[in-house]
């Protein structure tokens, strides 16, 4: 008996749909039955061995961080967030946090290598995530996502937000270019279309905790539920937009699709420290899944771990829903689960202590980066992907 689409839908919509569905890619890689990826699980050991001393380069302490958008708030050791005039209440200061980072992801689309940002307050020069993120927190300071001239910092404003405003904040000139300028105002106007404010989703979140306690998948939940239409050019399965879940030949279970919900599931994880902040106990970290981006999937591509059949691929870029991109993404999130307990081991750390939100941040992201740089002079990811940049 066939499954109504909208179950479907709803089951599409979840961390452990992600999780299912990579389980289900690998074996099919292990089993050689993927058109365009072969897997040797036995280099696994070298990414976790540069993993692991990545971690111990970055924080020797082990005092790992989430892997959130708070690490690029924070320049030349200043903590910029703190340094901003939050409300004292708890939830008002969550609801100002929300404010900030969910925009702030939305506006992390690819920079491309040759932008830069200089921040006034700090002085440092800044390209790349790290550039976004500064330029973004500059732009909620500013007021300029506000519709409340004397509380600048809120975004209930986002319907006026265009590309010249976004050219602004961000510092874009002909010398200076920043690409999607359109696609990213847009993407704001669609969020500000659906939530009219985002700090609003503070308090659907804390409403859904029990006895104080938030499971880390419910907060993806409301995001993937809330947000589902500002995404452009999705599928929808049963009048329901999926988001970042794809069609694949193989998917490796029993849907069509498979689901990823990457730049969701950051904004999940960015989403932690506000709550926790205001009291509520954030519990299942592990319920999240790692993130099916290119660091990671980058990773295990230039380890070795995973190999493209043909090899001349990597050289032609690829669109983000083909095959080849949509398995590579899988097979991150398997293996990205396979990886964190032999970090731990090396590392001396328990999952408890150490969930995955440490190990991406510590991390598998890190490393990515770090070998990319190595392997390649412009330390780009080893295969090009064609993007709107609403993925990575």
């Amino acid at each position: 008996m066939s499954v109504p689409e909208s179950e479907t839908a709803e089951r599409l919509l979840s961390a452990a749909a992600v999780r299912s569905a990579a389980e289900g890619m690998l074996r099919l890689a292990e089993d050689g039955d993927l058109a365009d990826w072969k897997v040797d699980l036995g280099r696994l050991e070298v990414a976790a061995d540069l993993t692991a001393e990545t971690v111990r380069l970055n924080y020797p302490d082990l005092d790992v961080p989430f892997h959130a958008r708070w690490r690029h708030f924070t320049v030349a050791g200043r903590d910029l967030w703190a340094e901003l005039d939050t409300p004292s209440d708890p939830d008002e200061r969550a609801r100002a946090a929300f404010d900030l980072v969910i925009p702030s992801v939305l506006l992390d689309a690819g920079a491309g290598m040759g932008w830069r940002y200089k921040d006034p307050g700090t002085g440092a020069v800044l390209g790349r995530s790290e550039g976004l993120g500064v330029a973004s927190l500059r732009l909620f300071q500013s007021g300029a996502l506000s519709a409340h001239p004397d509380d600048p910092l809120r975004a209930d404003a986002l319907g006026r937000v265009d590309a010249a405003l976004i050219a602004k904040g961000f510092q874009v000139s002909d010398d200076n270019p920043l690409a999607g300028l359109e696609g990213r105002a847009a993407l704001l106007r669609r969020l500000g279309a659906v939530v009219a404010r985002p700090g609003d989703l503070f308090d659907e979140m804390k409403a859904r905790a029990l006895g104080g306690r938030l499971p880390a998948p419910t907060i993806l939940d409301v995001l993937l539920r809330r947000l589902g239409p500002i995404w452009p050019g999705r599928v929808e399965l049963a009048g329901r937009p999926l988001g970042d879940c794809w069609p694949h030949p193989k998917p490796g279970h029993h849907d069509a699709f498979v689901p990823l919900h990457k730049l969701s599931q950051w904004m999940s994880y960015s989403l932690i420290e506000p709550l926790q902040a205001a009291g509520v106990d954030v519990v299942e970290l592990n319920g999240l899944t790692g993130l099916a981006e290119y660091r990671n999937g980058g990773l295990f591509v230039d380890t070795g771990v995973l190999v493209l059949r043909d090899p001349a691929a990597a050289g032609r870029p690829q669109p983000v829903d083909s095959p080849l991109v949509v398995g590579w993404r899988s097979l991150t999130v398997a293996l990205l689960d396979k990886l964190a307990p032999m970090v731990r081991e090396r590392l001396g750390v328990s999952a408890r202590d150490f969930p995955l939100a440490r190990v991406l941040e510590g991390g598998s992201w890190a490393a990515g980066r770090r070998i990319a740089a190595e392997k390649r002079a412009d330390g780009g990811p080893p295969i090009a992907v064609i993007s709107d940049g609403t993925v990575f």
